[in-house]
């Protein structure tokens, strides 16, 4: 049981926080708890795929795979045609059901519509892709049948978006951070256990995903009870393109703008250097969990704030999970930072060769991180327009900028590239921010996880020099820097907003376990 000065301490800064404010944040927080596992299962099992691949189809054949599915999940970007953020913002804003069952209709006859023009498009491409990058035999089928699979995915996402804008984080997770990297990693296994390379995995791709996408919809139409319909979409086809073109248009600009580096690596150098980028990017989507997670149900929270005026509110619940965010990015960073060629190393010794492009792209990471979510709020906001000029603006510098950096300095070229673009993307989106709607997250409260992060660093840097590389050094330096961290983040000072989240996220998860398992 708390003291009484614990229990003083928690009903001033509950009786400090206005209550709009203190259920948005638990909100957020909730659904960034419930994606982080999901998230971290995600990875865990894209990783598994990538060394299962690494290792079974060998350097070459591997750098021709990685090519041939970066390429696809660029196209996956652009498979809905903003229908994923649209959803966001009018579904969890309307209470309109036969609204809502046309918004979802539009959704998902833009993404099959989309869908099979990228299908086409990749089938007449692959030929000129191939000549222009790896040139290799194996790549053309490969591109074409992952042409389709991103057909597959776009419907995939639609079901997740759907959850996501009904204010479920669970149903988000589950299709979109566990079945649809699962089905991969089951095509992939039964690909190489049956003797097949490239071509055979990525038909294992398609024929794993086409079973998801035929159970999924009558599950998410179900569970969500959003049903989508293909009547009376005139009525609201004007308002959902107004959002959804401007939004895919950014999403295309953002192909070039933080993507440029993957066909650029596959166009200059050698297939080798793609798989040791494509490794690279494992590892990076990793650091980029903790934003993930905690956008995973801003969008909509914003969306009600914005709508029923309540800026304030917004800013203050914007600067809080930024902080968070901020919080929980720094220890992730530090472990690459310190670590990163033991855990490329995990991947052959070939892959070793990424630990300078993995940091300079942590860096990017780090900005992207700690302005939070400044693209879901220009979207949430109505300012898609803006954010879609900014987006087409450094795409055109990126590509620039990453061609010259890629011939001078290779692969690290490659990722100082795109961290650059990243960094100057968010720099920008949160002034248009503050400009547009007021919005500024920063605060002093903000370098007491980087003072933290800094001592985590410098423990673990002294862990690596008393012992031999490998997992053994990756384990011992993690066990020191986490306490560090959490050591030097308590001695700093917590935010009470911080406080809060925690002590009644971790009350509400102890009343599920004591439910759950009574004794």
């Amino acid at each position: 049981m708390p003291d009484s000065a614990d229990g003083h301490e928690a009903t001033g800064a509950r009786e400090a926080v206005p209550d709009e404010e203190r259920d948005a944040l638990l909100t957020i927080a909730h659904g960034a708890v419930v994606t982080s596992g999901g998230v971290s299962a995600q990875r865990a099992l894209v990783a598994a795929v990538e060394f299962v691949l690494a290792r079974g189809l060998g350097p070459v054949a591997y750098g021709v795979y990685a090519l041939a599915w970066r390429v696809a999940q660029l196209l996956s970007r652009l498979v809905t045609f903003g229908s994923v953020p649209t959803l966001q913002r009018y579904l969890s804003a309307d209470d309109d059901a036969e609204r809502r069952s046309r918004v979802t209709g539009l959704a998902y006859l833009t993404t099959a519509g989309v869908g099979l023009l990228i299908t086409f498009g990749v089938w007449l491409a692959a030929p000129w892709l191939d000549a222009t990058t790896v040139d290799h035999p194996m790549f053309p089928a490969a591109m074409r049948l992952l042409g389709a699979f991103v057909l597959l995915v776009g419907l995939v996402m639609v079901y997740a978006a759907t959850f996501r804008a009904d204010g479920s984080a669970r149903g988000e997770v589950l299709f979109n951070k566990l079945l649809r990297p699962a089905v991969r990693l089951v095509g992939a296994l039964a690909a190489l256990a049956l003797g097949y390379s490239v071509v055979g995995v990525a038909g294992a791709y398609v024929a794993s995903m086409l079973v998801l996408v035929v159970l999924g919809f009558p599950i998410t139409a179900r569970i969500t009870g959003v049903t989508p319909t293909l009547r009376g979409l005139r009525q609201d086809a004007r308002q959902f393109y107004d959002h959804a073109a401007p939004v895919a248009m950014s999403s295309f600009g953002k192909i070039f703008q933080n993507r440029a580096d993957i066909l650029l690596v596959g166009a200059l150098l050698t297939a080798v250097a793609a798989g040791v980028y494509n490794v690279v990017l494992v590892l990076i989507s990793v650091a980029w969990i903790p934003l993930m997670s905690f956008n995973q149900l801003l969008p909509p929270v914003a969306s009600r704030l914005h709508a029923s005026g309540d800026v304030e509110t917004l800013n203050a619940v914007y600067s809080s999970v930024t902080r968070l965010i901020v919080t929980t990015v720094v220890p992730i960073l530090a472990v690459q930072l310190v670590f990163g060629r033991e855990l490329l190393a995990l991947f052959g010794p070939t892959y070793t060769r990424g630990y300078v492009p993995l940091v300079l792209y942590l860096a990017g990471v780090f900005v992207g991180s700690a302005v939070g979510a400044t693209g879901w709020l220009l979207m949430m906001t109505d300012h898609q327009y803006a954010r879609m000029a900014l987006d087409w603006l450094l795409a055109v510098l990126n590509v620039a900028l990453t061609y010259v950096f890629v011939l001078e300095f290779g692969l690290a070229g490659a990722a100082l590239g795109t961290s650059l673009a990243i960094a100057i993307q968010n720099g920008l989106q949160v002034l248009l921010l503050r400009r547009f709607e007021g919005l500024w997250p920063f605060d002093a409260t903000f370098l007491r996880p980087l003072a933290a992060g800094a001592a985590m660093t410098a423990a673990m840097f002294g862990v690596r020099s008393l012992l031999a590389d490998g997992p053994l050094a990756i384990a011992a330096g993690a066990a020191v820097g986490l306490p560090t961290y959490l050591v030097a983040l308590h001695v700093l000072g917590v935010d009470p907003r911080d406080r809060i989240v925690v002590r009644e996220l971790s009350a509400r998860y102890r009343d599920d376990v004591a439910d759950a398992v009574p004794l």
